[in-house]
């Protein structure tokens, strides 16, 4: 995924999250902790991860919000399965990498989080932070 990218994906998840609700459990904090260290990522503010990984979170976002997946999203009670089994495989498989992303994040001040985790209202004006890129 070419960089310029990441903001559609992120506000795409954010859209997805909050629609599936309750369908998450506890797997929607995880999927905001994603969130959290792309847009970390993308502000340059962490960078403390290897490429590996931004790679297979990113990876695991994009699964998330296909719609055309191993069980497609439509059916009722099983749409989501293989979306958390994915999520859940990633932050399982990523664990060192989220621990030290909340060790970084315990570390900053909550007016800094907010700042650097906050989606803004709209996509254009998360690219227009990186001058498009």
């Amino acid at each position: 995924m070419a960089a310029g990218r990441l903001p559609g994906l992120l506000f795409a998840v954010a859209r997805k999250g909050n629609s599936e609700g309750n369908r998450l459990g506890k797997l929607k904090e995880d999927l905001r902790l994603l969130q959290a260290l792309c847009l970390a990522y993308w502000r340059g503010e962490y960078r403390s991860i290897s490429p590996k990984a931004i790679l297979s979170i990113v990876a695991g976002l994009m699964y998330f919000l296909s719609p055309l997946d191993a069980i497609p999203d439509w059916i009722p009670g099983l749409g989501m399965l293989d979306d958390i089994a994915v999520l859940a495989w990633v932050t399982k498989h990523l664990s060192d990498e989220l621990d030290a992303f909340r060790a970084w994040r315990a570390q900053q001040s909550p007016e800094k989080l907010i700042v650097v985790e906050q989606l803004p209202k709209t996509q254009a004006l998360l690219e227009k932070e990186r001058g498009g890129v």
